[in-house]
């Protein structure tokens, strides 16, 4: 038997057809298995590391209290890591809106006072308000810098209680983001019978114990820590 060429042609067409759904399945199973390298390094700012830390299920419900729905800072939720720090400690100061000024002039996510910004060599406030990479590093640099002022503090208090509050090194931090090291100094130093509470009513150890436990090793203590953009 002989197969003309218009036979072929139409033999040809007809099994590429039948060959193209196998194709289709191969080239999508192929791409599933497949698992791109990703270069994370792209995504430090300047020489900071990036953070990213997962936390565990035992984390998460201890850092969450689901019947007060306020305190659910964000998703997904970064448990007691630095990350989960700072975020939590933003929702409670302006619920993370790097645009904010309270009554009392404090500016940003983080409501910070323009004096205290010039501690960390920040003077233009328009332009501090304007640039959120400039907010995270103002955190950065003043955590930093009360680190190392309350270092000695933190030595000698983390892991003793003090006025029913269990003192762990980032509720330190937490309090003089509040209340500034000194007063954070005289809590500890008088075992809570001087106290701070800001304009607020918002206390030192209302900080002490909302903060606890976070994981804050990744801030080293540095007198000179300064947050201007390069």
């Amino acid at each position: 038997m002989f197969l003309t060429p218009k036979f072929l042609h139409m033999k040809k067409g007809i099994t590429a057809f039948a060959a193209l759904p196998v194709f289709v399945f191969l080239s999508f199973f192929f791409a599933l298995n497949t698992s791109p390298q990703i270069n994370y390094s792209q995504y430090a700012i300047d020489d900071m590391a990036l953070v990213i830390t997962q936390p565990n299920l035992s984390e998460i419900s201890q850092n969450y209290n689901y019947s007060e729905l306020s305190d659910c800072y964000s998703s997904p939720k970064l448990g007691k890591t630095f990350v989960g720090f700072k975020e939590a400690l933003a929702f409670k100061e302006s619920r993370g809106n790097y645009l904010t000024v309270n009554e009392f002039g404090y500016l940003g996510k983080y409501q910070f006072g323009a004096e205290t910004l010039k501690l960390v060599g920040i003077y233009n406030t328009i332009r501090f308000l304007e640039n959120p990479e400039l907010q995270e590093k103002a955190f950065i640099a003043n955590t930093m810098r009360n680190k190392w002022i309350l270092r000695r503090d933190i030595k000698r208090f983390v892991g003793k209680t003090i006025d029913g509050v269990l003192i762990t090194e980032s509720g330190i931090l937490a309090a003089a983001h509040l209340a500034g090291p000194g007063s954070v100094k005289t809590y500890l130093r008088s075992y809570g019978a001087v106290g701070f509470a800001d304009a607020f009513g918002t206390t030192v150890r209302t900080y002490m114990k909302k903060f606890s436990g976070y994981d804050t090793s990744f801030i080293k203590p540095d007198k000179k820590a300064k947050a201007a953009l390069l």
